[in-house]
């Protein structure tokens, strides 16, 4: 079966695809069928993802797939939250990883309490008018560091230190990284979903 990812980030579609595996899905992304990125305009990462979701079934006539995610600090009131790839803009600075990771850092640079989480809703609909989407959720508890660690993942990867398994994200090999993270732990609920509700596998 063929599902069309509400995404056009290379990275991300490549972590989806190992989590989904079992499955055997293929995930193909909504860029490489023309179809633009819909708007989030809403305030929670289900809302949307949901959008997402809909938006690349309505325009690819088929099921997909989106997911919604960032970090989410507890000192920050849950910023940058859905707008984490974006996070920089808001301090009229350049969308990037780069830039978001430094506006963290200088917006809690004087913070004690660095607890943080990232979080990934994931929403998968058969078609665009699907009554009944499935939702799944994750959540990874770590820590803001003060510096960035490791070359690996992307976005806030380099700054959230995972304490039980000692590293930060950006630190853990991918195969780690799919095991415990946030995206893992709402895919794992997903494919229990998909097999129960679209009897798949």
């Amino acid at each position: 079966m063929r599902l069309v990812l509400a995404s056009n980030n290379a990275k991300k579609l490549v972590e989806l695809q190992a989590l989904f595996s079992p499955l055997g899905l293929e995930l193909v992304t909504q860029g490489s069928l023309g179809i633009s990125e819909a708007e989030e305009p809403y305030v929670t990462f289900v809302e949307n993802a949901l959008t997402k979701a809909r938006h690349a079934a309505q325009h690819a006539k088929a099921a997909a797939i989106a997911d919604d995610s960032g970090l989410c600090v507890d000192a920050l009131g849950g910023a940058p939250g859905v707008l984490s790839a974006r996070y920089a803009t808001l301090f009229n600075r350049p969308k990037s990883d780069d830039a978001n990771n430094r506006v963290l850092l200088e917006n809690m640079a004087d913070v004690a309490d660095r607890r943080g989480r990232f979080v990934s809703a994931l929403v998968a609909v058969r078609s665009a008018d699907d009554p009944e989407p499935l939702i799944a959720f994750g959540r990874w508890e770590g820590e803001v560091l003060r510096e960035l660690r490791g070359e690996s993942g992307f976005g806030y990867d380099p700054l959230l230190f995972i304490p039980s398994l000692g590293q930060t994200v950006a630190e853990l090999s991918a195969d780690c990284k799919n095991l415990h993270s946030h995206r893992a732990i709402a895919s794992r609920q997903m494919l229990a979903l998909m097999r129960e509700v679209w009897r798949l596998g």
